[in-house]
């Protein structure tokens, strides 16, 4: 592996480092985005819950400060003495910073899917100029001074080609993912924040009718 690296030239050496990002990038971004770390079945809203639901739902829930969703929903529940425009106002500015955090270097993978394959291409180039340069600078016309450019130019080529396919694949992938999860979130947090201001429980509800009569 050492000698195909040595042999591919210094261009080699970004398009190592491009393979590092792609491999390092894609890990983290597998642990980071778990469903159970984004959107938790604990957390989860009926389309029936009311504010006792809600309440019981806020305090008993253990995954509330360690996922997406749960600080979505932290930042609606703290606001519930305001109005639910001041509530609604909130959870969308939560929500966006965590949108944020979940598409964190997504669009370096397509940067990375684009560039390693024209850094290939530059070896290619690179490679085939000094294939014809030896021929042309030698004492004699023998081909075989000019496999070593030749080499070089393939070499790289296959090395941009085996970067850029694995990220273009885990950049739409994440892509796709992070879209579903937001959908889901989207749709959490409109339950969540109808329950708290548009459903009350029946205890609640009583108490107004009696203060009512």
């Amino acid at each position: 592996m050492w000698e195909l690296v040595k042999a591919g030239g210094w261009l080699m050496i970004p398009l190592v480092i491009c393979s590092i990002f792609t491999v390092a990038i894609t890990i983290e971004r597998f642990i980071r985005l778990k469903k159970s770390m984004v959107l938790p079945s604990s957390l989860y809203m009926k389309a029936n819950s009311s504010v006792k639901d809600v309440v019981q739902h806020m305090e008993q829930s253990k995954d509330l400060q360690q996922s997406t969703l749960g600080r979505v929903l932290t930042a609606g529940y703290a606001s519930k003495n305001q109005s639910e425009q001041y509530a609604r106002a909130q959870m969308e500015v939560t929500a966006s910073q965590e949108i944020g955090y979940l598409e964190k270097n997504i669009n370096f993978l397509g940067t990375l899917s684009a560039v390693a394959p024209l850094l290939g291409l530059l070896g290619t180039v690179i490679g085939i100029i000094e294939a014809f340069l030896m021929i042309d600078i030698g004492t004699n016309s023998d081909p075989v001074l000019m496999m070593p450019g030749i080499s070089k130019a393939l070499i790289t080529t296959a090395a941009g080609m085996l970067i850029a396919v694995p990220a273009l694949f885990a950049h739409r992938y994440f892509q796709r993912l992070v879209q579903e999860y937001v959908a889901e979130l989207e749709q959490q947090s409109t339950l969540f924040h109808a329950a708290l201001f548009y459903k009350k429980a029946p205890e609640v509800e009583s108490q107004d009718i009696q203060k009512a009569s």
